[in-house]
Formats: structure tokens, sequence, C-alpha cells
């Protein structure tokens, strides 16, 4: 009899209400006994739906109020010492290190204490792999030291088994946890910390056995990365010193191929091994080859990273040929964990019925995996109307008319290479931008969004529910871009935005304007914290069918005479933030964005608007895993995005934006997007990221995020300044601008004014030194 299996579930509640509890929280009107309430019933109904759809295990460990490596953090006790904990709970500490610490005078950091020796930075945040979760990057040094911590995974386990749940509890490895954490201690190689980290790792399998845990899962992903020989070899010895001391162990990677990776994972000495059949489905003949006889074998059969129904026919034919040789040791799953998903398809009562019936999201995938387990252990004559089904849904999506659009698959055919390219180089554009904005030098900006307010969701709310006409919900939303303008001038800011008040999202805006996306209701699905984003769908060939931003920007540069920068996001990160069509490759996919997104660049334009910013958050996160493929990916991503931007004249200015990443190793890539200016997320990481730019001698110009707006806390006109000069020395001050980190959206009106106003104060007060110096 086969086992089906899940690797983790979404998290956030089938209506947000983790999100919202969060939040709550963090403002002081729910205590922590009422958050946890909301933990506890979140991780009922989903282990209830396990239950239900005949998986044989409910997973355990998957559920966390903010980050899964923020949690393991928290279990192994390993705290970084720069915090200053001292008998605080775990849920204090975890918002304490997820959020930042505030002073005296900043009261909302989420942790319920104040003074002025509570101050620091929250922990760096990072993309989860290739996908667009973020997770909290661990701090390790010579002095760190690992110890029993946290007891909340025990608790849940304890809490599933009084509910009569047979449960399986997930940790992230050893190896993937060290791998994914940034030494800061220099000459130290984090490595060494491993044979410290085991004895708790085996402290808690020993735990586990004792709750009566029969299979643990064990997550290193970081198998489907290139992995310097020395870790390829801790493998061994880390899973030589587990082995028999808890439960069984599943070990499991995926997004991706093990390739060479693939040996160490068939020798360790644990009981199982998962897979992921979708996105490298080409190796599992060699899995099957080499793996010992007396191990599992799951096999992640449902794509957990995307939302296509899967065509259970065709996976069923391989599966059966692998329940026949592997028998009772066959477990099936999906590819990766469902947090990936949104959680259910059920309420999306408004979508294309043709399209609805397409897709499958996290309870659908979960009905998927039963039917397979049904079909291999009772027969196909079972299930055969949902085998039907399924298979006149794949058909309906293969042949439908509207996934493709002939003049569209046209104009990407008749691209020439100079479509991809500006008219004239970096320092020829500059001259012409600089005559016609006439800047000061360290110039002054923000990256687009300002405070989504109650006033502005509210109006927002109203509309969608015909409570406000397309006129008055235009005249409210002109107000906030009015308030947004006038509070930047008098912040003294050199270059404007108009706020994005009429934006919900930054690509679900666009994807409800472009011809091939659809949009869903309630398709939220995790970004960090209680950060959710509801990604649209491309399921057919994308164009423009008129102007989506152009009204709005025309109207905000109508208020002043400061430059307004145009806001668009780019191919890539449109690309990256959606789910995607499988059926074509993704590089087509991104060209027909691209284009669409030059339309209206060109339309902005001829509006008059002298700055477009075409944000690109997501391009890092689209590379490969393998640094074998990277290069076909940078060609084409930035070759979409210069297809996006070089339609404009040498005096347009255009600008970029990108999120938490390492950028040292595709230094050549981002310059071959040649945006006139880059902003990137740098405070976080004390500007260590900048320093590359400055070895690769970074041609165009910078704009480093001085301060974190994901934390709460305003930074003072000296931290700003002393992160400026620390840019300054890097990067020429004639190339150096000015802003925070990222997007506003997130944050209240005071606290951004203040840390703007600091802002604008330390470039001023270096913009004099630095004139002074000359």
């Amino acid at each position: 009899m086969p086992i089906a299996h899940v690797l983790g579930v979404p998290r956030i509640g089938p209506n947000r209400e983790l999100k919202f509890a969060l939040e709550k929280f963090w403002r002081g009107e729910m205590d922590a006994s009422a958050l946890h309430a909301t933990g506890r019933a979140i991780r009922l109904e989903n282990w209830e739906k396990q239950r239900a759809a005949g998986l044989d295990f409910v997973t355990v460990g998957d559920f966390a109020f903010y980050d899964q490596m923020l949690d393991h953090i928290l279990l192994l006790g390993c705290e970084p010492a720069r915090f200053g904990f001292a008998d605080e709970d775990a849920l204090t500490r975890a918002f304490v290190m997820a959020r930042g610490q505030a002073r005296a005078e900043n009261r909302d950091c989420g942790c319920g204490r104040q003074g002025a020796a509570h101050n620091a930075r929250a922990l760096e945040m990072t993309k989860w792999f290739d996908t667009n979760y973020h997770y909290l990057v661990p701090e390790f040094s010579q002095d760190t030291d690992f110890r029993p911590g946290a007891e909340r995974l025990f608790e849940e386990i304890a809490q599933a088994q009084a509910a009569g749940f047979n449960p399986k509890p997930v940790l992230i490895g050893p190896l993937t946890f060290l791998f994914l954490g940034k030494e800061k201690s220099a000459g130290f190689n984090k490595l060494e910390l491993l044979d410290r980290l085991l004895p708790v790792y085996g402290g808690i399998l020993a735990r586990l056995k004792k709750q009566g845990i029969e299979w643990v899962q064990i997550d290193e992903p970081i198998l489907s990365l290139d992995l310097p020989a020395e870790w390829r070899a801790a493998f061994e010895r880390a899973y030589h010193a587990l082995n028999g001391a808890g439960p069984n162990i599943l070990l499991a990677s995926y997004f991706g191929p093990l390739r060479d990776n693939l040996p160490v994972a068939i020798r360790l000495p644990v009981a199982g091994l998962h897979v992921d059949a979708v996105r490298a489905s080409e190796e599992l003949a060699t899995v099957i080859d080499w793996l010992p006889m007396h191990k599992v074998l799951s096999v992640g059969v449902v794509d957990g990273r995307n939302v296509w129904k899967t065509n259970l026919g065709a996976k069923l034919e391989r599966l059966r040929g692998l329940h026949e040789k592997l028998g009772p040791r066959l477990w099936i799953a999906p590819s990766c964990s469902l947090l990936h998903v949104p959680a259910s398809l059920a309420p999306e009562d408004r979508l294309d019925p043709e399209i609805r019936n397409w897709l499958a999201f996290a309870d659908e995938k979960l009905g998927e995996i039963a039917i397979l387990k049904t079909a291999l252990e009772h027969g196909r004559e079972t299930v055969a109307a949902a085998l039907a089904a399924n298979a006149e849904a794949v058909e309906s999506r293969r042949n439908s008319p509207r996934v493709h659009d002939e003049a569209v698959a046209g104009r990407v055919a008749a691209l020439q290479e100079n479509d991809a390219h500006r008219a004239s180089a970096y320092r020829e554009r500059e001259k012409a931008q600089q005559a016609r904005l006439c800047l000061p030098a360290l110039p002054t900006t923000t990256i687009g969004s300002f405070p989504q307010t109650p006033e502005i969701r509210a109006a927002r709310a109203r509309h969608k529910k015909g409570e406000l006409t397309d006129a008055e919900y235009r005249a409210a939303m002109r107000r906030e871009i009015e308030l947004a303008v006038r509070r930047q001038e008098a912040l003294g800011l050199d270059v404007l935005v108009h706020g994005e008040a009429e934006r919900n999202d930054m690509v679900e805006y666009f994807g409800e304007q472009l011809d091939g996306f659809a949009l869903t209701r309630y398709g939220w699905v995790q970004s960090y914290g209680s950060r959710c984003v509801k990604p649209p769908i491309i399921y057919g060939d994308v164009s423009r069918p008129a102007p989506m931003t152009v009204e709005w920007i025309a109207y905000a540069q109508s208020l002043t005479l400061k430059p307004v920068k145009g806001m668009l996001t780019g191919p890539v990160t449109m690309l990256q933030w959606s789910f995607v069509r499988d059926d074509q490759p993704r590089e087509q996919t991104c060209l027909q964005i691209a284009l669409a997104i030059r339309d209206e660049v060109l339309d902005l334009e001829k509006a008059g608007i002298a700055i477009i910013q075409i944000d690109e958050p997501a391009y890092r996160e689209g590379l490969p895993l393998r640094k074998s493929d990277w290069q076909r990916y940078l060609d084409w991503a930035s070759r979409a995005f210069r297809i996006s931007a070089s339609g404009v004249a040498d005096a347009t200015q255009i600008h970029t934006h990108m999120c938490y990443s390492e950028f040292n190793d595709i230094l050549p890539a981002i310059a071959a997007m040649d945006a006139d200016v880059i902003t990137i997320e740098t405070s976080r990481s004390d500007m260590e990221l900048l320093h590359g730019f400055g070895k690769f001698r970074y041609p165009n110009a910078i704009g480093p995020g001085v301060y974190d707006i994901h934390s709460p806390r305003v930074p003072t006109t000296g931290e700003i300044r002393q992160l400026l000069e620390k840019a300054a020395a890097v990067i020429p001050p004639d190339r150096l601008w000015v802003n925070p980190d990222c997007g506003l959206k997130t944050r209240g009106w005071p606290e951004t004014e203040a840390a703007l106003a600091n802002m604008v104060a330390a470039a001023r007060q270096l913009r004099a030194s630095v004139a002074g110096s000359a």
C-alpha cells in the first residue's frame, strides 16, 4: 500500500487569519494567548484536511508565526548575542529578531519592551531558494553555540496526538540550516559549527522518539544546489551521527534535481528519500536504480510550486511502474511544501469557470494525491469519474483558443537586436538627463509606494463592492496622490513618486489590466511574516490593451515642478511573482510581458514623464539553482528588461529596483540591464552588498537603501549618514542616490515622515561635506 503525505501546507489560514492576528498583536490589540489560539486553530484545520484527504500522516512543524528558519534559530538556541536577550519568551525573541528592536521613543517593535539599550537591526532577510518566500538569515560566528531551545515543536506534536492525528514532524536539516546562514566573523567557516550543532539535533530526535514519533522529515534542499566538496562530504558525517538517534528519517530534497549530489543522498544512512519528480523528472529513473532495497522513496509528483491541475492519467501511468517495483516503499507527495500556493480554490466563485477548471490550489492538490493513492491501491476504476474529469480539464486547457494569440507571438518573433538597446551609452545619456532634470548631488527619492492607509483600503473595498462609482474612487485616489506629493515636497525630497495609492499590489495591479492574466479574490500566498501576496495567473499570451498608469502619474506630475517617477513592475518580476503557464518556455512569456511594459514606458514618456522606474526585485530570484544554468537565464532576463526600457530618448532616465539578494556573482548581468539608476536593499547587511558593485566598478548610478523599511524603528540621521559615508567610499558621489531600502506601503505615515526627514537631513549633510571637500 503506498503512503500519501505532504511536506507542508499553507500556514496563513484560509482567510489569512494568521496575518490579521499578527498585526493585531503587534498593534497591542491582541495578547499572546489569543495569538497562540489562532495558531492552534489553523494547525488543527490543516491537519483535519490532511486526514480527510486520506493522507497517512499529518505534517507538524511546518507552521510558523513568522518564518521556519527563525523558528529553528529558537529551537536550536542560537539567537545572536547582539540582541542581548535575557529572559524573554520565544514569541518575543522571534518578533524582535524578525522586526528589529525599537528605541524608547518608537513604541511599536512587536516585543513589548522599550529602552535605549533595547535597539538593534532585524536579522537580514533573503529569498528561499528561487521562490518568492523570504526567510530570516541565521547569523554565525566563532562564538555561536547551540542548546535546547524553544518547546513549540514538541507542544504541537502533543497537540496533534491529543486530537487523534498521526504526526510526521518536519525539521530543516542541520547542513541546510548552516549553509543558508551568514558568517559574521572574518576568516571563519560556518561549517566548523557542525560538530556543535549535531548533538542538539540528536537531542531533538531523541525527544521525538520518546513522543512516539515513527517518521521525521528532515529537509535538506541544499542538495539541489552546487555544493562545495567539504559540504557534500559533511552530509555523510552528519547523518551517521544522527542515525539511530530517533525516529526513521525521511530526507527531503526539492526545487531541482540532485545531479552530482545524488550519490551522497542515496548513500546516507536514512530510512527514506524524497525527490522532486516535477522539476527533476528526468532523474527519477536513476534514483530508482540506485536506491537501496531497504529505503522508502517519496516521489513528489504533484507540483507544489504552481497552480495547474496535475495530469493524473500521465502521473498514474508512471507511478504504476514504481509501485510494482517498490511496493509499500513507495510514498506519494507534492514536489515540495504547498506553502507556495494558495490554500483553496473553493471560494473563487467569480473566477472565469473555464480557467477555474484548469487550476488546483493546496486543498485540491491534497485531493490529487488522494486520487493517485486510491488508484494505485484499489484500481483506476474506483476513481474513474475523478480521472475522467481531470483528463477533460487538462485537454480543455491544451486546446483553448483563449491561450494563444497569433498577434502577440508574431510581435515577439519580429524583435530585432536594436529593440534591446538604448540609442546612446550611459555617459551620453547621463549628460542629457542632468541637463533636463538639474538634480543636486546625492539626489533623494523613495522606491515608489507610500503607506496604504485605512482610508485608501476602505475606498478600494467600497469601490469593489460598488459603493463608490468609478469617478468617486478616482477622486479619492487623486486626493491621496496629492497628499503624498505635498508631504514629499515638505520633506524636501528631490525626486517624487505618486505613492501608488490606487495599487493593491505591484504585480496584481498590472495583471488586472493585461490580457492573458487571470486574478483570484482569495489566492493569498505568504511572502514573509504577515506579508501576503496574491499572485496573478498567466494562462495565455500577454498583451496590453490600454495604458495602465499614465493617468495617475501625469496627474501627480501636474501638481509639482519636481520630477515625479513613473512606476512600473518589470517583466522578470511580473513573471516570477505570478503563477506562470507551463505549456511554453518562461523566456517566451517574459518577452511578451516586456513588450507590454515597453508600450507603457513609451506612453509615459509621451506624457512628459522624465524618470521611469521599472522595478525588478525578483531578478536574481529567477536564477536557476545550478550555476551551469545561469547564463542562459541571465541572457534572456536582461534582454527582456532592456526591451521594456530601450525605446525612450536619452534624456528620459530609467531606474530599476532590486530587493535583498547576493548580487556580487551576477553583477555583469545587472550591468547588462543598462538602467541609468539602480536602487538596491542594503541596510540590513550594513552596506556589505554594495562592496561588490565597487569592486566591479559598476558603470551607472546606484541608490543603496539607507534604512530598513521592514522594521518599524526610525533610524537616526547619524545612522543614515554613517551608511551613506560607507556607500560614498565605494560609489563616486556623482553617481550616488539616497533612498530607503524598499517601498513604504506597509509603514505608517508618522514613522515614514520621521525616517524620510532624517534621510534627507543626512543626505544634505553629506552633500555639504562632499561640496566642501571638492
